[in-house]
């Protein structure tokens, strides 16, 4: 408590310091306790600072004119020291209160600020809704412009998102507890939609009835359609683009754009060198190497279509091209973006190259949604791909036939391993030096229900591709073994020593390979020494130890194995001596080439006195002339198969020729000079 003399000093205190209460004396020397109460109120609230005056109890006049000139209240004398007490003590509450809920107001309001959400309050008793100014400006409106009327909001909710809107709604109010919580679209003022989080809750009557659902609504826009990867739009921003796109193209006849769809070669073998966490770090920097090539043409121009990129899914990106004049504009920014991807990319301390395969679709095909140009686009990338060789592909309506008729195959596919559709063909392995069967090659055919026999060539590259092959794979092994049981039973010392069974790149990547095999034979009572594996360099070339491990398990089981089309990959020389095979098999494009010129039959000449160095018998396949059959056996070659001796036959026919062995030394000596 302060004491001051007179009312000059009483002011000149209240200037220097805060005061919470004033107790004021109407006589006073000098200026009255009624001037000094004037000043004060110049200066503070009756709230700011409350007043009491202190007056005799027949001075009735003066209390009528403090309460004119602000005081909060009065007492009189001689005073009544626990009266005046308790007045003081409620008028100190009072300002206190009022000065809390100020400060709760003003931290509500920097709350709002900062959260930058838009705050609505539905009358349910009126049907009236109150919007805030914030969310007003949040669908690019000012104070006018939007009515009290909740149709307000639901006309505006994405046609795909207002069922589950007023669904959502609909559960919390006959709830009677919790939140109400929904994410939607809102259309926005310019014609795009936005992302909201709505939040909010329900005011009950004592009864439990709602009386008023009041909440806020957050712009999630940002978080909602960009990649958390790249930053670029995802996929549920860039279908909305594209969708737009198509919308132009119905109302602007000569309005086109195109759709390009980038896959990175080979992105998996980074990922499996140098882990997830590097591969991440290289597509955060494709995405900034793609956006600084397409920056230039970020402005709408007649020679540079505008763009939008994004990243859809994995190790590909999307690129919409705005306002394009044809095609050709397609293939210059494709080309743009091939070549900015050829400098190498520093992750973690490894350099990496990187390049990348396209698929390109245009508007001018026609669509009516984004998922068609976005299917067809995609469908040219995996014709590119396929290609081997191209480095873009523009879709064209013959692609996508192509493409369902591809789904169709391996629809019926999946059925025909499930009822076991498929046939074995065998094709006869000559011994050159007795012109006797010393094996066979087994080769599936697929009895289709429609198409009738189906060649391997229609069906085995879809089968490795959906990893099918393994399944049929085990089928073929299967039937193979028990037909070769089957004929060592019934032409005993005269039948073939072996069958040669292929394996795919999955199936040989298997590390339970060997101990399937074992099953096989062991239920079809056939030994392993009859049993040859042919496998590729492409089913072991990216991970020889693992290859020398599944050789060494067959060795170990008495499996000879044989490396097929021997000569064609480019390090089948250098991986040749560390692999287990017994048998290399000569590739057909090698033996056409004999009798053409001296470089045909060197080079066969060449492959087999390598084999013969490391111990390796050879195997001469595609021999389709009597001129190569020759040829073949002045070089020395242990084997040879193709057209010229017999087309791959069922087992039937493959029994007769068991039977009759019309290639017997002397005949085929014969029919090899006629």
């Amino acid at each position: 408590m302060v004491v001051a003399t007179d009312g000059v000093e009483a002011l000149t205190l209240i200037d220097q310091q805060p005061f919470d209460l004033v107790l004021l004396d109407v006589e006073m020397p000098g200026m009255s306790g009624l001037e000094v109460l004037g000043q004060i109120r110049l200066r503070h609230s009756r709230t700011h600072l409350p007043v009491i005056m202190v007056t005799a109890r027949s001075a009735g006049e003066d209390i009528v004119e403090a309460f004119r000139l602000g005081a909060n209240d009065y007492v009189t004398k001689p005073v009544d020291f626990p009266v005046a007490v308790a007045r003081i003590a409620t008028h100190l509450s009072h300002k206190w209160l009022v000065e809390d809920l100020r400060d709760s107001e003003e931290r509500y309001a920097l709350a709002l600020h900062g959260a930058n959400d838009g705050l609505w309050d539905w009358n349910l008793v009126t049907n009236a809704v109150h919007w805030s100014t914030r969310w007003k400006a949040m669908l690019g409106y000012g104070e006018s412009g939007i009515s009290d009327d909740p149709e307000e909001w639901f006309r505006r909710v994405h046609p795909e998102d207002i069922g589950h809107v007023k669904e959502a709604l609909e559960q919390h109010l006959a709830s009677g507890s919790g939140h109400y919580e929904c994410e939607h679209r809102l259309l926005h003022r310019d014609e795009t939609y936005r992302w909201v989080r709505c939040r909010g809750a329900a005011v009950r009557s004592a009864g439990g009835v709602a009386t008023r659902l009041a909440g806020s609504f957050t712009d999630v826009t940002d978080a909602k359609l960009a990649d958390p990867l790249t930053g670029l739009p995802n996929r549920l921003l860039f279908v909305d683009l594209v969708d737009r796109a198509i919308k132009r193209t119905e109302r602007r006849a000569e309005y086109v754009f195109g759709l390009l769809v980038l896959g990175l070669d080979r992105f998996k073998v980074v990922q499996d060198s140098l882990g997830p966490l590097a591969a991440d770090r290289l597509i955060v920097a494709v995405a900034r190497r793609l956006q600084t090539s397409l920056r230039a043409t970020d402005v709408v121009t007649r020679d540079e279509p505008g763009y939008t990129l994004a990243r859809l899914d994995g190790n590909e990106f999307n690129v919409m091209l705005d306002d394009i004049t044809d095609v050709r504009d397609a293939v210059r920014v494709a080309t743009r973006l091939r070549r900015a991807l050829e400098a190498p990319f520093d992750v973690d301390g490894h350099q990496v190259f990187v390049s990348a395969t396209m698929g390109i679709a245009i508007s001018t095909t026609g669509y009516t949604r984004a998922d068609e140009i976005l299917r067809d686009a995609a469908v040219a990338l995996n014709r590119a791909i396929a290609s081997g060789t191209l480095s873009y592909e523009i879709f064209d309506p013959a692609m996508r036939q192509r493409a369902l008729s591809r789904l169709q195959v391996e629809t019926d596919l999946r059925k025909a391993i499930d009822n076991r559709e498929f046939e074995l063909h065998y094709q006869p392995i000559i011994s050159l030096p007795t012109g006797r069967i010393a094996g066979f090659e087994a080769l599936a055919r697929w009895r289709h229900p429609v198409r009738g026999l189906l060649s391997p060539a229609e069906f085995i590259p879809i089968a490795e591709d959906t990893g099918m092959i393994v399944d049929l794979g085990r089928l073929t092994l299967a039937e193979s073994c028990r037909q070769m049981a089957v004929w060592l039973t019934q032409f005993g010392p005269a039948a073939p020593r072996f069958m040669c069974a292929n394996l795919s790149s999955k199936e040989f990547a298997d590390t339970e390979l060997m101990k399937g095999v074992g099953n096989i034979l062991e239920i079809a009572g056939l030994g392993s020494s009859h049993l040859k594996l042919e496998i590729t360099e492409s089913a072991f070339i990216n991970d020889v130890p693992a290859a020398q491990v599944t050789l060494k398990r067959a060795q170990s089981m008495g499996i000879e194995c044989s490396l097929d089309d021997f000569g064609t990959g480019y390090s089948s020389l250098s991986y040749l001596h560390r692999l287990e095979v017994a048998t290399v098999k000569v590739d057909r494009s090698f033996v056409g080439e004999m009798g053409v010129g001296r470089s045909g039959s060197a080079m066969v000449r060449s492959i087999v006195a390598l084999a013969h160095t490391l111990g390796l018998s050879v195997v001469a396949e595609g021999v389709e002339t009597a001129e190569q059959f020759a040829e073949l056996r002045k070089v020395g070659c242990e084997y040879a198969q193709g057209f010229y001796l017999s087309q791959p036959v069922d087992a039937e026919a493959a029994g007769l020729l068991i039977a009759a062995q019309p290639w017997e030394t002397v005949s085929c000596a014969r029919r090899a000079y006629n």
